[in-house]
């Protein structure tokens, strides 16, 4: 007969002070501040299914490459520039599929990644133009061919990747004060007056008792995760989560359980089974059960479904961990992140990570939550016992911005004007015939191309248009969902986003992307609010 095991209340992750406090009173809100409305919790979008035909000549054209490639190497043997040299003795350092996987598919299409900039990435950027003579095996930069293109690849959502304002200035002046880096972990001298102030306002905003910062957003996730979980405990991940938050959780030797794609039914049998099984060798409860998700997913473009989430980790009592590297500042009313835009408490979540790259214009992490939790991490974590504390000019820059948010209404505007264009951009996208993944308030916007061989021809053709954007494909995405990843920000213009979605439009007809089968009123007007 199987035992039931019952899940235990919810007690503090770290041992001591009671985490499930409610707040006193909520902060009030910003001038010119909306008030709240009720959020959709179907929070994956509704879009169109790849289409059969497309997805066989998907496959298709991937096993025309693959056997090209084996022919072409069976004949005339691994090219010189890619065969490892003084390894007798060794193992090879790359796996022979991934090794054969970059000669034969990622080659041909290297000319449309990694473009070298001349320019802080706003709105617009510098492009500097690059020539092969090696069929792309390398390149080289031809700095007389520089153009100013719309960027809409770069992660800027509130526009404070500038070189002019307030924001800048502020970093400037850090820079004179106390120079450009401590040369030295938190725990040793790498702790100053400017560091102590920015926890203080990375908590005030978040709105969470305490938080600790890092010099890099990655590094956040994969060196504190160890410090968190560890063996015989349980961490139930989403199947999208991102790369740092599944090396952390290798690091950490947990038991780690997928559930579907922001699929909460999913969730709830496997964590309910879990309970029942305990752990697989021991059968006996598990230490701890940590749930892990995103605030808005960087491929799709989805928002996680909090709500729902939380009320699980409530009713099994365990434990969440969100990550809002791209919520923070891009989603709520006031810019709080996801937990802002459902409306809910931010001690609901008892670990909040986030970085300040994406909507802050800088570098480095964060992780809010209790102070008994953000004690235990100033000793116990790697990344704050041996990493260099975050440079002085950059936690100025993060104080700043978030300050700005906060005070401004500047700040507010800005909030107001991503929202607005995300809404705009995708809506017309839609209109337009396209399949585009996401939420409808999701600044990431990613339009799906499906073959290999139209990542290329889109980014390109979009470049030859003075148009910068990110083509992503296998194995960042599922072999047959190749796309392009649009990001908004609050430095575009509607006449940027009118010229961008114009193109767009005659490439789509050039490439033959427009694979939808939703009826669309084409004199359909999609509203644009400009702040």
């Amino acid at each position: 007969m199987t035992q039931v095991i019952e899940p235990e209340p919810s007690r503090p992750l770290i041992e001591g002070n009671d985490m499930e406090q409610s707040l006193s009173s909520k902060e009030p809100p910003c001038p010119g501040d909306v008030p709240p409305k009720r959020r959709s919790i179907h929070a994956r979008g509704h879009h169109d299914k790849c289409p059969l035909y497309v997805a066989l000549c998907s496959y298709l054209s991937y096993c025309i490459i693959f056997l090209v490639g084996i022919i072409r190497e069976s004949i005339f043997g691994i090219p010189s520039k890619t065969r490892e040299t003084n390894r007798e003795g060794y193992s090879p350092l790359y796996a022979s599929f991934e090794s054969f996987y970059t000669r034969n598919v990622f080659r041909r299409l290297k000319d449309s990644f990694s473009h070298p900039i001349a320019s802080v990435p706003g709105a617009t950027v510098k492009i500097i133009g690059r020539s092969s003579n090696d069929h792309f095996w390398s390149f080289k930069m031809v700095k007389s061919q520089v153009k100013t293109c719309i960027n809409l690849g770069s992660y800027n959502y509130l526009g404070f990747a500038e070189n002019n304002g307030s924001t800048t200035e502020a970093t400037i002046q850090e820079i004179k004060d106390r120079g450009l880096t401590t040369c030295s972990p938190r725990m040793e001298y790498g702790t100053s007056a400017v560091h102590v102030e920015l926890e203080r306002t990375v908590s005030d905003f978040i709105g969470s008792e305490d938080a600790i910062t890092f010099g890099m957003g990655f590094a956040t996730n994969c060196l504190n995760i160890p410090a968190i979980v560890g063996k015989k405990c349980l961490v139930l991940s989403d199947e999208f989560n991102h790369a740092s938050i599944i090396l952390g959780l290798r690091l950490s030797g947990a038991t780690v359980m997928v559930f579907k794609h922001n699929n909460v039914d999913n969730l709830d049998k496997i964590i309910r089974q879990a309970i029942i099984r305990g752990h697989p060798r021991t059968r006996r409860p598990w230490k701890k059960i940590l749930i892990m998700v995103e605030g808005v997913y960087s491929m799709e473009g989805s928002i996680v479904r909090l709500p729902e989430i939380v009320a699980i980790k409530k009713k099994y009592g365990a434990y969440l961990y969100l990550d809002e590297a791209h919520s923070v500042g891009a989603m709520g009313r006031r810019g709080r992140g996801i937990v802002d835009y459902f409306d809910l408490n931010p001690k609901d979540i008892d670990i909040l990570m986030g970085t300040f790259t994406k909507s802050f214009g800088a570098a480095g992490g964060y992780i809010a939550g209790s102070k008994t939790l953000i004690s235990y991490l100033r000793t116990q974590t790697q990344a704050g016992c041996y990493a260099s504390s975050i440079s002085p000019p950059i936690a100025r820059q993060v104080i700043a911005s978030m300050n700005a948010v906060m005070y401004s209404i500047d700040g507010l505007k800005r909030i107001h004007r991503l929202l607005n264009n995300s809404r705009y951009f995708r809506e017309n996208l839609k209109k337009l015939g396209f399949i585009v993944y996401g939420h409808i308030d999701s600044p990431v916007v990613p339009l799906l191309l499906f073959m290999p061989s139209k990542i290329q021809g889109f980014v390109n053709e979009m470049m030859h248009f003075n148009i910068a954007t990110v083509g992503v494909g296998f194995p960042a995405t599922p072999i047959t969902e190749e796309r392009v990843r649009f990001c908004m920000s609050a430095g575009h213009s509607k006449e940027m986003l009118d010229e961008v979605l114009s193109v767009i439009d005659r490439v789509g007809d050039q490439l033959r992307l427009k694979y939808s089968s939703r009826k669309r009123d084409p004199n359909r007007i999609i509203p644009y609010y400009d702040f």
